[in-house]
C-alpha cells in the first residue's frame, strides 16, 4: 500500500444541540486506529463575534481530545444543509514506513507526514483579524502566515498541491474592490515568489458568511522519481489562470487571474490521487446563464468527469449551493449518479453571481 491507499476521507454530521455538545459528538466519532491529519468543522454562527467564540470552543475541545498530537483544524462559516454541524475528517492508516509528526506554529497546529515516497504537509486555519480588517488586508497577512510555515518546514511555495480558500462575502465589495478579486490579487502576488513548472495548486475559492479569510492547504515534496504532481486540464474549459479580462473585476489597476488548476494529480508509483478544484457550469470561460439548477449541475458533473477520467473513482464531494432552497433538488439529482462516497451540502455564495452550484472533491485512480 502507498500513500494513495492509506489516506482516508469522511464526513460526519451532528444534529442540533448546544454547540459544545455538537463538537463533542463529532469528535467522539473519529476513527481510533488512524492518524487524524485534518479536521474541518462547518457550521453557521450569526456574527463574527459568535464565530470567534465557537472557533475558540473548537480549538479547546480539539486540544483536550488530542493533547500534543493535534491535527490541522479549521472552522468554516457555511450553513450545512444536512445536519447542524459537519465535520470533514482527513486521516491516514500508517504502516512501519510512515512517520507522522504533530507540530504547532504559534497556536496553529499542523501535521507533517514523512515516508520513503515524500514529505506531506497538512495545515489549515490560517486567519487574521477578521473583525477589524478588510479582505484585502487579511489576504496579504494570511499569505504571509502561509509563507512563514512553509519556510519553517522546508516546503517551497510551489509544493502546495491543494488549497481551500474560504472568503467572507466573496462577491461583496469594499468600496470598488470586490472581495474575491482582492483575494486573487494577493494570491497572485504570493505565487509570484516562485515558478510553477508542475502547475498551480488545485483550489476552491468559495464564499463564507463570516470568518474573513480562512486558508487550508496540502503540500508535498517527493523523494522518488516515480512520484510526481501534475496539473489536469479540462478540454471543455479555459484554465482559470488564463481567463481574459472580460470575466475579471478590476481595481487598483490590476486584474489578477485566479491562480489554480482545474485539478491536480499526485502520482505515487502506480497509484494516483486527484484533487478536484471547485468546479461549476463554465464552458470555455463563460458561465451557463439562465439554464436552472438541473442543467448547471449536469454540466458541473460533466466537467468533473473530464478531470477524473475513466480510471478515476470519487472518494468525496462537497456541494455548494447559492440558495439553500435548492438542496432537495440537488440531492435528488446527485442520487441519479449512484455515488457511494461521502457528499456534503452547504449554503455558500459562489464566486460568480450567475452560478447556482459549485462542486469540489477528491478522487483516486
Amino acid at each position: 500500500m502507498n500513500y494513495c491507499d492509506k489516506i482516508k476521507y469522511r464526513i460526519c454530521a451532528a444534529e442540533r444541540a448546544g454547540f459544545a455538545e455538537m463538537v463533542d459528538v463529532l469528535l467522539s466519532r473519529l476513527p481510533a486506529d488512524e492518524n487524524i491529519l485534518r479536521l474541518v468543522f462547518i457550521g453557521m454562527p450569526v456574527s463574527n463575534e459568535e464565530y470567534d467564540q465557537r472557533r475558540s470552543i473548537i480549538r479547546d475541545k480539539v486540544k483536550t481530545c488530542f493533547g500534543t498530537k493535534q491535527p490541522s483544524v479549521s472552522y468554516v462559516a457555511q450553513p450545512p444543509l444536512r445536519g447542524a454541524l459537519l465535520l470533514e475528517v482527513h486521516s491516514y492508516k500508517c504502516d512501519e514506513t510512515d512517520v507522522v509528526s504533530y507540530r504547532e506554529n504559534g497556536e496553529l497546529p499542523y501535521v507533517v507526514l514523512e515516508n520513503k515516497e515524500g514529505r506531506f504537509l497538512f495545515a489549515g486555519g490560517f486567519q487574521d483579524d477578521f473583525i477589524n480588517k478588510t479582505i484585502e488586508a487579511q489576504s496579504a497577512d494570511v499569505f504571509s502566515q502561509v509563507n512563514d510555515l512553509l519556510a519553517k518546514e522546508g516546503f517551497p511555495v510551489n509544493s502546495i498541491v491543494r488549497q481551500w480558500n474560504y472568503i467572507e462575502k466573496i462577491t461583496g465589495f469594499c468600496g470598488e474592490y470586490q472581495n474575491y478579486q482582492a483575494f486573487n490579487d494577493a494570491r497572485a502576488s504570493f505565487y509570484e515568489k516562485t515558478m510553477w513548472p508542475e502547475g498551480y495548486p488545485a483550489a476552491t475559492g468559495i464564499g463564507a458568511h463570516w470568518g474573513g479569510i480562512v486558508i487550508d492547504l496540502d503540500a508535498v515534496v517527493f523523494k522518488q522519481d516515480d512520484c510526481s504532481a501534475s496539473p489536469i486540464d479540462n478540454k471543455l474549459q479555459v484554465a482559470a489562470h488564463a481567463y481574459s479580462d472580460q470575466v475579471l473585476v478590476a481595481c487598483h489597476n490590476r486584474k489578477a487571474t485566479p491562480k489554480f488548476e482545474r485539478a491536480k494529480r499526485l502520482t505515487i508509483k502506480e497509484k494516483g490521487l486527484i484533487y478536484i478544484s471547485g468546479t461549476a457550469a463554465i464552458r470555455g470561460e463563460e458561465s451557463l446563464k439562465g439554464v436552472g439548477l438541473a442543467k448547471q449541475l449536469e454540466i458541473t458533473m460533466e466537467n468533473i468527469a473530464q478531470l477524473v477520467g475513466k480510471t478515476g473513482e470519487l472518494s468525496m464531494l462537497r456541494v455548494y449551493l447559492k440558495d439553500k432552497s435548492f438542496v432537495d433538488e440537488a440531492e435528488q439529482l446527485m442520487q441519479a449518479y449512484k455515488l457511494t462516497v461521502p457528499v456534503s451540502y452547504m449554503w455558500a455564495d459562489v464566486c460568480r453571481d450567475e452560478l447556482l452550484i459549485e462542486i469540489e472533491g477528491i478522487a483516486k485512480c
